[in-house]
């Protein structure tokens, strides 16, 4: 999945003659803290709220300073890189320009939720495993190979990491319900099992609560 998949052009980009009043209305409008500025296509910034609210809301945000430095993808980039963009500067839009550094829309944050909230990976009911191992000790081919010798899929993986730390933990979805076989071979190769979540188990309880909740407000 690349930027350009995830386009959106419903949100329309700010003119530098565009008012801090103006941009204040679009950003309540769409719900977003961040709008790119354009002037003939080209690409010149992205204004965040908090650089609005510091100026006279009625100048024109061509005479603001950005407190952003230019956060940008290409129309052919990763959504990893928006994701990435997003996650350093807490942005709520991220522009996307083609290779002569047109502009041509944009990703917000929600869509980019609801895509990863869409992918089967999540969809699916599983079982989530987090697992915890030295840096050095990481193989996701081994963890892989394990959990194919029980039978089971890995639908997708993560890592969490910290640089003051040589541990890492690997959290992983797989496609089955039942793991304890899983779990009792990833300790049998020296994998620290932190947690487990059922998601099953996890969709029981909640409707477990609330038949008892209707229950109780039926009485």
């Amino acid at each position: 999945m690349i930027a350009e998949n995830l386009l959106s052009t419903a949100i329309v980009p700010l003119r530098t003659s565009d008012t801090g009043e103006d941009a204040l209305g679009m950003m309540s409008d769409f719900y977003i803290r961040h709008l790119p500025i354009v002037n003939n296509k080209q690409l010149l910034g992205v204004i965040a709220e908090d650089d609005i609210l510091e100026y006279d809301v009625l100048d024109a945000v061509g005479s603001y300073s950005l407190s952003l430095p230019r956060p940008v993808v290409r129309h052919n980039d990763h959504i990893y890189e928006v994701l990435r963009l997003m996650a350093q500067y807490e942005l709520s839009v991220v522009p996307v320009v083609d290779f002569e550094d047109v502009y041509i829309g944009l990703i917000t944050q929600e869509d980019l939720l609801q895509y990863f909230a869409s992918m089967g990976s999540f969809t699916e009911q599983g079982t989530i495993i987090v697992l915890e191992m030295g840096r050095h000790d990481y193989s996701m081919a081994e963890i892989a190979r394990i959990a194919e010798s029980e039978g089971i899929l890995i639908l997708s993986s993560f890592i969490t990491s910290d640089q003051h730390s040589t541990r890492i933990q690997v959290t992983l979805k797989v496609d089955a319900a039942f793991v304890q076989g899983l779990i009792a071979s990833f300790e049998r190769f020296n994998y620290e099992v932190k947690a487990s979540f059922n998601e099953s188990d996890y969709l029981d309880t909640l409707q477990e609560r609330y038949d008892s909740l209707m229950s109780y407000l039926n009485v």
